[in-house]
């Protein structure tokens, strides 16, 4: 094992998205402090590359940010050619893309926050902007009782179809999920200064019928409208200045799923690189009970923000 500073291990998130992004910081887990650092490529994924090769064999683990290699829908995987490729950039330091950790993490703060939040999901009109990275925060929404939309069709290919229930948003998978893993990820979503640029509404319509956004926030912030008063937002890898801009929109309530760190939100593939560093061990011998008790040890639960009153924001 590489350990950066003393006892510390390093953990480094290699992202396509902005550099301007880039943290470092230190997280406790367990009775360990990990040293965890972003490095953004702006989209380059060449570049990513070249950083991933670099890291091999001197850091303890290695985050993919800005993309997502492995899709999990009902059972079936599918496979993000451009992730693949990166992931064999390094051959000794174990790299992940936070969808193991994602997979059991995210519906366990679906269900604190069913039992334990602030504003509730149950009979909740919800967005969720794609669920086809996230399809275990999807089924935790539907048992809490959520009204769920769907907008993979609607955010991702602009096609004005709102998926309205799982079985629905199984079958479309099983039609295209193949097809688009196939596809150059700055196809798939926002990397590099695509993160930066101001958000244009598409189908505003549906951010103003539900009370809960949930997803990937880069996916959310791309299309927000400009006023949000009111509703909660369940997400990550948010920056003090995501924060200032949800509440001068009226955004009452931020739900991160991951930890803060240096004032942002971790991602997942971050958090899941630093909880292999503190284990010591290969991604493919970690399975969802390792990381169900390590979210118990952690005593976890979500952040959950009350943004009322900063920046503009309403209540």
């Amino acid at each position: 094992m590489v350990h950066a500073m003393g006892d510390a291990p390093r953990v480094v998130s290699v992202s396509l998205g902005s550099r301007r992004r880039d943290y470092q910081g230190m997280l406790r887990l367990l009775d360990r402090v990990v040293r965890i650092e972003r490095q953004g490529c702006d989209g380059d994924v060449e570049e990513a590359e070249r950083r991933i090769a670099a890291l091999d064999g001197n850091a303890d683990a290695i985050g993919l940010g800005g993309l997502d290699v492995y899709l999990y829908i009902a059972g079936d995987r599918y496979v993000v050619a451009d992730g693949e490729r990166l992931m064999r950039a390094a051959t000794r330091t174990p790299v992940v893309d936070g969808s193991g950790l994602k997979a059991t993490l995210e519906p366990a703060a679906i269900r604190w926050l069913a039992a334990h939040g602030p504003f509730p999901l149950e009979a909740a009109p919800v967005l969720m902007v794609s669920a086809l990275d996230r399809y275990g925060m999807a089924v935790a929404l539907e048992a809490a009782g959520g009204r769920v939309v769907y907008g993979d069709l609607m955010f991702g290919a602009g096609i004005p179809y709102p998926i309205t229930s799982l079985e629905d948003l199984r079958r479309i998978a099983r039609k295209l999920a193949r097809e688009i893993t196939r596809l150059p990820v700055r196809l798939l979503y926002p990397t590099g200064q695509a993160q930066e640029q101001p958000s244009q509404e598409r189908f505003p319509e549906q951010y103003a019928q539900a009370d809960v956004i949930a997803g990937d926030f880069h996916l959310i912030r791309r299309y927000l409208p400009a006023r949000l008063d009111g509703k909660a937002i369940v997400t990550n890898t948010t920056t003090r200045a995501d924060r200032d801009d949800l509440a001068a929109r009226g955004v009452r309530w931020l739900c991160t799923t991951t930890p803060i760190v240096d004032g942002r939100s971790l991602g997942t593939n971050a958090l899941e690189a630093a909880m292999l560093a503190v284990l010591g061990r290969q991604p493919q011998t970690v399975g969802p009970e390792d990381f169900e008790s390590l979210l118990r040890a952690l005593d976890y639960r979500p952040e959950v923000l009350d943004l009322a009153g900063a920046a503009g924001g309403s209540g």
